[in-house]
């Protein structure tokens, strides 16, 4: 078990003197096209750049320098995945899937899009998109300079344009696939089942919409969406299948303490944003300053401005809210003409447009693209009169959220931040805490219109269930220096009790228990301190654990009975040293499949897969009808037999020794480049690896198991902050697995054992604070 109290401690020995940083500081300087003046980039003794610069613009120049100076390969690839631009470097195979990015382009006025990006947030973005095209002109002019991965892939960087910030939108489907499987699961009568795999919160009364032929849809109206993956397996960073486990587990934490409740009478905000881990770190660290502006945290690479961080007059930390922002809707086809479809008591005529997707040694590939009043077409066929279209959010007018996070780091306080809201799209948690003491959240997000229906179901596309606008962040909850001294955010269900129910935004809140450990402890802490932050980012109690180890059965079977010995005098902390954590894990993955298989009519085994925890817990402590005649016993028998087999389990994999099994052994962290299907990305980027961990998808340090049958870490928070407001540089951070993804950098995997062990790196913000742990010094002059 990890030493909560040390956490702070162990980071103390980093904090080197200032004449000592000062003897190993680095000076060099470069020419760059793009700057209005010097800029000076101070990185510390951890990789993070502190940007100096004589305007805001430049600053914003500044980090997408350094972002392309450290992240390249990344920010590059990604930007080709979504212009649809990887045929023209890796060949043919790529074509259909750069046809399906494109489909997913805005086709409507950009410059209708950039008219309503404020001027001063519109400068700092063309700045960013010239810092990052400044660092290709760099490692273009000097070879030696790209990043290994160009050298092996024998292809070049491609430049940046601002206006496809603003043309590539998401391709994501949001729920549509829980979506088919509701409808398939009401064509056989069994549309309660789906409670089992996603009950829904808030509780809600599903129903099959007027109008729609349950029993016709299938997989395949999600069409480009069920594409295969990319012909390198992990080339966006990860398989389908642990894709689908990162939309099943992804998240994140963030609470924020008012000063009534801290030990020092400074607000703390925490935050920790759970997405996948195995390949690129999805987040980089910055610093910008400029007059007017002062700001730190953590970015996204390729995406201007800091998404968790602070100014200097205020801190700022988000988490996934729930919104359905996606909806499918089946079309019909006109018999005389398939590329009419019926709405609005007619037929109309799909947009249609033609693109030449440019292919390496070949020609270009021609495709079709069709367009719906509702969005995308995502499937077509002609032979069946039948098409699917999805209306997504990104691809409304305003939906693409590139520059938000500029806007909300140009903000000055609260008031100003809820002017920045409006540019902001995607369903976020945003909370906030200034250095006069107030804190705040509110919800951040767009919410479509829909004439009716629920979002829950397919719908048909003739015209009743059109969307007919959005609704922006000011319909959505918020709180301002809540009366209890704190508030918190963990993906839970936070509508407020008498929400209306017309008003509901989504039925997808996750189960809550990180939230209800977290409020547990907040609760019981009347003057919180960053180390109490800091060691609740990394609790590992397990809700669901304590749950289930109070229904173990009191007579066990001989052979269940070193299993129930072993779990019965556990904590339920999913710690990476404890052998129980590792049995929980065997027990309840095994208790979960014998539950399905025992209340899942055979008709609907190939729909229902999964058993949310919630629903599994419920099962277990009141058996039911669903289990026979006689519930109990078949419940005890259940439990037992999974008991047996979960001991087996994790003997197979860690030994004969009960007293040498720890969870760690299991729960391995493995971070791989994601090219590294290729022998000689493999053999030039080493695998990133050797240490365990704990946690699960339910403990407040949230590093959910990956998909299948293995025990990899799948995902958690990769990037973790604890902010002292005011007190700026008592601040703490930490990044995996480091600030470069080049294995030539100090940076590359600097932080992996920190990250590991719990270990937290400083945050150095103040001028002095940065000078005294200065690395190297790089000075931008204007060519």
């Amino acid at each position: 078990m990890l030493n909560r109290r040390a956490f702070l401690l162990s980071s103390g020995a980093a904090f080197l003197s200032g004449s000592a940083a000062a003897a190993a500081v680095t000076r060099q300087q470069t020419r760059v096209r793009g700057a209005g003046a010097p800029i000076e980039i101070v990185d510390d003794l951890w990789g993070t750049p502190h940007i100096r610069a004589a305007t805001i613009p430049d600053a914003f120049f500044g980090q997408g320098y350094v972002v392309a100076r450290d992240r390249l390969f990344q920010i590059d690839l990604a930007h080709r995945r979504e212009l649809g631009r990887l045929a023209e470097a890796f060949g043919p195979s790529f074509a259909r899937h750069d046809a399906n990015a494109r489909l997913f382009h805005y086709r409507g006025d950009i410059d209708a899009e950039l008219r309503r990006v404020p001027a001063d947030v519109l400068a700092c973005a063309r700045a960013y998109v010239a810092g990052i095209n400044a660092r290709i002109e760099e490692v273009i002019a000097n070879p030696a300079l790209l990043p290994l991965e160009y050298r092996i892939l024998q292809i070049m960087p491609i430049r940046w344009d601002l206006r496809d910030m603003v043309r590539a939108r998401e391709a994501a489907g949001g729920n549509v696939d829980d979506e088919i499987r509701r409808a398939r699961l009401a064509a056989i009568g069994m549309l309660d089942l789906d409670a089992i795999v996603a009950p829904l919160r808030p509780a809600w009364k599903m129903a099959v919409p007027e109008g729609l032929d349950a029993a016709a849809i299938s997989p395949a109206d999600l069409g480009v969406l069920n594409i295969d993956g990319l012909p390198w397996a992990n080339l966006t960073g990860q398989d389908p299948a642990a894709a689908s486990a990162e939309r099943a587990n992804a998240g994140s934490n963030a609470w924020t303490v008012s000063p009534s409740r801290t030990a020092t009478g400074r607000p703390i905000l925490a935050n920790d944003p759970h997405l996948g881990i195995g390949g690129f770190s999805p987040r980089h660290n910055a610093h910008l300053t400029a007059p007017g502006l002062d700001l730190i945290g953590g970015g996204a690479p390729g995406l201007p401005g800091i998404m968790q961080g602070h100014t200097d007059r205020f801190a700022f930390g988000r988490t996934n809210f729930h919104i359905d922002q996606g909806d499918l809707f089946i079309l019909e086809l006109d018999p005389a003409d398939p590329e009419r479809y019926r709405h609005d008591g007619g037929w109309k005529r799909f947009d249609k447009v033609e693109e030449a997707i440019a292919v390496k040694d070949g020609a270009p590939s021609m495709v079709t693209l069709r367009y719906s009043v509702q969005g995308p077409v995502i499937s077509y066929d002609p032979a069946k009169r039948r098409a699917t279209a999805l209306a997504t959010i990104a691809m409304q007018p305003g939906g693409d959220g590139a520059f938000a996070m500029i806007a909300i780091n140009l903000a000055k306080d609260w008031k100003s931040l809820r002017k920045a809201f409006e540019l902001h799209p995607s369903p976020t948690n945003f909370h906030y805490a200034d250095v006069e003491g107030n804190t705040g959240w509110q919800v951040i997000g767009f919410v479509p219109v829909r004439k009716k229906g629920d979002g829950l179901l397919p719908v048909p596309g003739d015209g009743r269930y059109d969307w007919t606008g959005v609704r922006k962040y000011e319909s959505l909850p918020s709180e301002y220096n809540p009366a209890k001294g704190w508030f918190a955010s963990a993906n839970q269900n936070n509508l407020p009790a008498d929400w209306p129910r017309d008003r509901i935004p989504a039925f997808s809140f996750r189960d809550p228990y990180r939230y209800d450990r977290i409020a547990e402890v907040l609760t019981s802490q009347p003057k919180h301190t960053l180390a109490d932050s800091v060691a609740l980012q990394h609790d590992t109690l397990s809700t669901p654990a304590r749950q289930f180890v109070a229904l173990l059965p009191q007579v066990p079977s001989p052979a269940a009975r070193p299993a129930v010995d072993m779990l019965r005098g556990w904590d339920a902390r999913i710690d990476r040293d404890s052998g129980a954590a590792a049995l929980f894990e065997a027990v309840w993955r095994e208790a979960g499949k014998r539950m399905l298989a025992a209340i899942v009519p055979a008709r609907a085994k190939g729909l229902v897969s999964s058993i949310a925890p919630s629903i599994l817990l419920d099962a277990l402590a009141k058996p039911d009808s669903r289990l026979g005649p006689d519930p109990v016993a078949a419940r005890d028998a259940l439990l037992d037999a999974a008991l047996v087999a979960g001991w087996a389990a994790i003997r197979d994999k860690l030994g004969a020794d009960p007293a040498a099994w720890r969870y760690g052994a299991l729960h391995q962290v493995r971070l791989r480049h994601p090219l590294s299907a290729i022998p000689a990305i493999a053999r030039a980027f080493p695998a990133i690896e050797g240490e365990g961990s704990g946690g699960d998808g339910y403990t407040v340090m949230a590093r959910w198991l990956g998909s299948g049958p293995g025990w990899q870490v799948g995902g958690g928070a990769s990037y973790l902050q604890v902010i002292d407001v005011g007190a700026w540089d008592n601040s703490l951070m930490l990044s995996l697995p480091g600030q470069s993804i080049d294995p030539r950098s100090p940076h590359y995997r600097d932080q992996y054992g920190n990250w590991a062990n719990g270990r937290m790196q400083p945050m150095p913000f103040s001028r002095a604070a940065v000078d005294a742990r200065a690395a190297t010094r790089t000075t931008l002059n204007p060519a």
